[in-house]
């Protein structure tokens, strides 16, 4: 289990603010609040445990316990106002919203093309989704905090991956348990391969946590706590490419958040324990951190704990004491192989992606490829794709970071010698 930031919010200030509205000439100060209608969510100013003097423009979750509030967005992470020098949040002349201390220092504002005369009289509004919206009058939004996520992902948040073939912004993590800042952890979509939702540490990749399969609305469930399923869907509508997460109706909270530790957790509010609740964690216990089980080896996610194993008809090398596996029987060109289908699993980094192919066709591709070690397909035509309709990816040389999943997955063929026996060994 990774550690958890634990947010011990420090106001400083009797609220005297509770609706759910930010109106011109009517600015937001510390002490004041904003409650969603239903009471779910809370915008206001807040100091971490570490310091009283830092004041943050965010939002959390409010009607849960004081103790477990949860900071889901931040506005002025990087520059947070002071005690010294108050500081208020309002919608200015130009229709928006604006951070600045009494000095008049600007600490942070939103940017949108509305001049002053198009909407004198924007409005915010906290909605019950998390979400931070800035409407004109005739309601058209202007700007909204779903838009510009910090750290986490709420159910119903379209998380852009990539807007006409462009690699769009990232989650950052915080810095530290109870620094805001901009952390050293970031998850996006790798603008590489254009199909791997990743997570670096700094410009290094950390973890891949899916390979897309190249459907136009691809998914997944997750059981939540005992009475709640997360859906995540990742959706391709040609010019726009997101993450979007969703869950049961009996299951009011829950969150995507990305820890300075770089561990991405899917978390669950438990009413019962009154605590969140761990449903999926990547990596989890180092399991998952890539290539951390070495080349033909794997991270298997379907037990109880994590653990490495060698893919099948491979096993540990005896003469290597870190996490390598070799083959049980070397691969002869020219030679008769055969081709293992592995269900279940995340596949391979550094694959060739090879379009408009039949199964039989990417079989043959690999196949006739001496130095081709696995291939992985997926037929389209039935998912709504966009374009092709198929998937074809090859993979020549070592397989590395390798996963097995209970909750997603595809078909993995990998190449063996001529024998189809083979022993699953852990590493």
């Amino acid at each position: 289990m990774s550690c958890f930031p634990i947010f011990i919010l420090l106001f400083l200030f009797p609220f005297s603010k509770s609706d759910d509205q930010l109106t011109q000439g009517k600015p937001l100060s510390p002490g004041d609040i904003l409650i969603s209608k239903d009471g779910v969510f809370a915008l206001g100013f807040f100091s971490p445990a570490n310091s009283n003097k830092s004041l943050y423009v965010g939002i959390w979750f409010y009607n849960i316990p004081e103790s477990s509030r949860a900071i889901v967005w931040v506005a002025n992470r990087d520059n947070p106002a002071t005690t010294a020098s108050p500081a208020a949040l309002a919608i200015s002349v130009k229709s928006d919203l604006v951070l600045s201390d009494s000095g008049g220092h600007t600490l942070w504002m939103t940017k949108n093309n509305v001049t002053a005369d198009e909407d004198a009289r924007a409005s915010a509004v906290l909605l019950d989704t998390g979400n931070l919206v800035l409407r004109s009058p005739n309601g058209t939004v202007i700007w909204q905090s779903f838009d510009h996520p910090t750290d986490t992902i709420l159910p119903g948040m379209r998380f852009l991956l990539s807007y006409k073939g462009r690699v769009m912004g990232r989650l950052v993590a915080w810095k530290g348990p109870d620094d805001p800042s901009v952390g050293d952890f970031s998850f996006g979509l790798d603008p590489d391969l254009g199909m791997q939702i990743v997570t670096w540490h700094g410009a290094k990749l950390y973890c891949r946590i899916s390979v897309w399969n190249g459907a136009s609305v691809s998914g997944g469930t997750y059981p939540g706590n005992s009475s709640s399923v997360v859906y995540q869907t990742i959706v391709n509508t040609g010019d726009r490419f997101y993450l979007m997460y969703s869950i049961s109706d009996d299951s009011p909270y829950a969150r995507i958040m990305l820890d300075y530790t770089g561990t991405m957790s899917l978390l669950t509010w438990n009413s019962y324990s009154s605590s969140w609740i761990a449903t999926s964690e990547r990596p989890s216990g180092g399991y998952g951190v890539y290539g951390s089980c070495g080349p033909f080896g794997y991270s298997d996610f379907t037990g109880a704990t994590p653990t490495c194993q060698c893919l099948d008809g491979f096993e540990p090398d005896p003469m290597n004491s870190s996490r390598v596996c070799r083959r049980v029987e070397a691969l002869k060109c020219g030679s008769k192989n055969h081709f293992l289908r592995l269900s279940g699993m995340k596949v391979p980094d550094r694959f060739l992606h090879i379009r408009n192919r039949s199964f039989d066709q990417c079989a043959a591709e690999c196949s006739r490829n001496c130095s081709c070690t696995a291939y992985a397909y997926a037929n389209l035509s039935s998912a709504g794709t966009l374009g092709d309709q198929t998937r074809c990816l090859v993979w020549t040389g070592e397989l590395v970071d390798t996963w097995k999943t209970n909750n997603y997955g595809e078909n993995l063929y990998i190449r063996l010698g001529d024998s189809p026996q083979f022993t699953r060994i852990a590493i």
